[in-house]
């Protein structure tokens, strides 16, 4: 499966984790998600298209670089 790698400056603790992978499943639910608090990067294992995982980031509340 393809993966998307994106930086999410605004992640700042494992609640804001909880929310984007929650709202990736929601959307994408054969996805693998992981989000790295530290980094603060968003790693996912997707079918979906790098600018839909982008937009879900943005509906939950979040930033993309």
């Amino acid at each position: 499966m393809p993966v998307v790698q994106l930086k999410v400056p605004s992640i700042a603790c494992d609640g804001c984790a909880k929310t984007i992978t929650e709202g990736i499943l929601q959307q994408e639910p054969d996805s693998k998600v992981a989000v790295d608090v530290t980094s603060k990067t968003v790693r996912v294992e997707t079918e979906a298209s790098e600018e839909s995982i982008r937009q879900i980031i943005t509906t939950v509340g979040h930033t993309v670089e």
